[in-house]
């Protein structure tokens, strides 16, 4: 599995506006919204959902780096997005600095595999610092995209 296979490459934002938690959250949720990604277009429910989940823990795993996700009825299959904040943006994360690389997930409550072999995914990927370099570089959506086709995914 590659982060090919579940970003939704409509739903990339290579500038993050947001500058909180929750403004990074809702802005991530609504372009996948944008990007037709939902059954029905509940917002706030997915949001809410990935706050409660962030409650358990920050998915901000350090080095710039975070992974918001859930499991929500909303969604047939596994889809994600990826966002690049320009300034960072404090998101509790386990080493206290700002992040700069957000990847969401959210997936079907009936399909815990493919949301766990995505999240293993996303994690192996953003060890590496030379992908996560290349993400904070990116200016476009095209850019991003080229690199999550083009091999960077080990």
């Amino acid at each position: 599995m590659r982060m090919s296979d579940f970003v939704l490459r409509d739903a990339i934002i290579p500038d993050l506006k947001a500058t909180s938690k929750e403004g990074v959250i809702r802005e991530m949720v609504e372009s996948l919204l944008a990007a037709s990604a939902y059954k029905n277009g509940d917002v706030e429910e997915v949001v809410r959902a990935i706050q409660k989940r962030e409650m358990l823990g920050s998915t901000g795993i350090g080095r710039g780096v975070a992974i918001p996700h859930t499991k929500h009825s909303s969604v047939d299959r596994l889809i994600g997005t990826i966002a690049v904040s320009r300034t960072g943006v404090a998101f509790d994360s386990l080493d206290g600095e700002p992040v700069y690389v957000f990847v969401l997930l959210v997936s079907p409550q009936d399909r815990p595999g493919d949301h766990l072999r995505a999240l293993e995914n996303v994690s192996r990927s953003l060890r590496d610092d030379s992908f996560v370099g290349a993400l904070r570089r990116a200016r476009t959506r095209e850019e991003i995209w080229t690199l999550l086709e083009g091999g960077a995914n080990p």
